[in-house]
């Protein structure tokens, strides 16, 4: 899957000179926790998060008159506190790689650019559930059901033989290879069927292979 299918756009960027007021009423005005910082030119050279800001604002506790904090706060620019040279990706990379960055170095999300340098979008760690979502069609409701199998070539055919031949429409398939296991994991989701014929196939399945869980994602009592 390709970042440029999931990615944010068009992007909300700030100017390295502007106000942290400014960006923390963008930030807030619009519902986003992060803002690309750009140049002139429209070139990537910073990120700001509202943590950043955060961390960057007097304490509670301060003993500043309210003219003296909206002062101190009018003077910091967004330069002195975003993140210089952030990790970019390009809309051409990976979700996969996306992810594994955003997990590897603790972020929140990662600006995606051109050939330019310039911002064309953003993926953040929210669009990776989304993904999730989308690829394991869990909102189309169906049975879930789990198995362990050998990681020889071919494991998983007679499985996906026997739900065609019940009649079960696949709606999504993943596996897994867990690290230092000598298995791997499949996950199948199928469309409803009827209730006789369901607890069958479940029967079927468990007699003939390694069945881990059968489970329907009940969403609606919980959304």
């Amino acid at each position: 899957m390709l970042i440029k299918d999931w990615m944010n756009t068009p992007v909300i960027t700030i100017g390295p000179d502007e106000s942290m007021m400014k960006a923390s009423k963008l930030l807030k005005d619009k519902n986003i926790r992060r803002l690309p910082v750009v140049d002139d030119t429209g070139k990537l050279i910073g990120i700001l998060s509202d943590r950043d800001i955060k961390e960057a604002s007097p304490s509670k506790a301060t003993t500043l008159d309210v003219h003296e904090l909206y002062y101190l706060l009018s003077e910091i620019k967004v330069k002195d506190i975003m993140t210089k040279n952030p990790v970019r990706l390009k809309a051409e990379d990976s979700v996969e790689k996306a992810a594994v960055l955003l997990s590897e170095k603790s972020l929140g999300g990662l600006p995606i650019v051109d050939d330019n340098d310039s911002v064309v979008g953003i993926i953040t760690e929210k669009d990776m559930f989304d993904i999730l979502i989308e690829i394991t069609r869990v909102r189309d409701g169906g049975v879930q059901m789990g198995f362990q199998l050998p990681r020889t070539p071919g494991a998983l055919k007679p499985i996906l033989e026997d739900l065609a031949g019940s009649g079960a429409k696949i709606l999504s398939i993943i596996t897994v290879y867990p690290k230092g296991q000598p298995n791997r994991k499949a996950f199948i989701r199928i469309d409803e069927m009827e209730k006789s014929e369901l607890n069958k196939l479940r029967d079927a399945l468990a007699s003939r292979y390694e069945l881990l869980f059968f489970l329907r994602d009940n969403l609606h009592s919980l959304i």
